[in-house]
């Protein structure tokens, strides 16, 4: 984000609701395209702010948790593959992998799976279900109760039973 000194920045009036609701004024944004578009150009930086960056402009926005959330996923030989609430399908790899982390303090430890530019997806209660019992199925469970799901060439935490 160096290279754009020179781009004017500005508070742009979009949000992104915790269930991935992209706002605009405080209303939801219904043209998918629209709401796509944005998301190819979304950023996050070293201090955890949202831009959306274009050649012409820069602009800051509010984002209550992550951007996008995992509304499904498939399995297919050794990998498994998230679908955002967007459509995006994304590998489960070292590339793509998942990570815990505590939202609400006090809260569950819950997976993201990181998109690159410092974007992530939080995974849904169902999906997240769903990954357990996989890799449970699988053999993913440690000695030590750690719940690992194989994917990708790598191991991706799910939490501990």
């Amino acid at each position: 984000m160096e290279n754009l000194a020179k781009i004017a920045e500005e508070q742009f009036d979009i949000s992104i609701a915790y269930d991935g609701t992209w706002m605009h004024q405080g209303a939801p944004m219904t043209r998918m395209p629209l709401v796509r578009l944005f998301a190819t150009v979304l950023q996050r930086d070293a201090a955890g702010e949202y831009w959306l960056i274009t050649p012409a402009e820069r602009g800051r926005i509010v984002v209550e948790d992550a951007p996008f959330v995992i509304t499904g996923w498939r399995h297919e030989g050794e990998t498994v593959y998230l679908t955002d609430n967007l459509g995006r399908e994304v590998p489960v790899d070292v590339a793509h992998p998942l990570t815990l982390r505590m939202p609400h303090i006090g809260g569950p430890f819950i997976p993201y799976q990181q998109l690159g530019g410092g974007v992530e997806a939080r995974v849904s209660t169902a999906v997240y279900y769903d990954l357990v019992e996989l890799a449970l199925r699988e053999g993913g469970a440690e000695a030590s109760g750690r719940l690992l799901l194989a994917s990708g060439g790598g191991q991706h935490p799910l939490g501990m039973i």
